[in-house]
């Protein structure tokens, strides 16, 4: 089980609401955190037990697919701290952003 980051929000949500895990970093009052998104329930609980979290911190949150704008099932886990650390370290290489020729 991998998950990453994309250079482009539209490609991690897209990755996401495919099944895929998505590592979506943002800083809250100065301090990072990352959400770990995807529309696949149980490899999020997969991926929280590689990270010691409970399961009841797992939180729901449909998510509007970019392709077809319909909202989609979907859950994320709030990473930080040691967590984030921990995340950061197993995920694998970031998708680079590749404009359009």
């Amino acid at each position: 089980m991998a998950w990453r980051e994309f250079a482009l929000w539209r490609a991690g949500v897209a990755h996401a609401l495919d099944g895929g895990l998505w590592l979506h970093r943002f800083a809250l009052y100065g301090e990072p955190w990352a959400h770990l998104v995807s529309a696949d329930r149980a490899a999020l609980l997969a991926a929280g037990r590689v990270l010691d979290m409970p399961e009841a911190w797992l939180q729901y949150r449909p998510l509007r697919d970019p392709r077809s704008r319909q909202r989609v099932d979907a859950w994320h886990w709030d990473l930080r701290r040691e967590r984030l650390v921990r995340a950061l370290a197993l995920a694998a290489p970031k998708v680079p952003h590749r404009p359009n020729p």
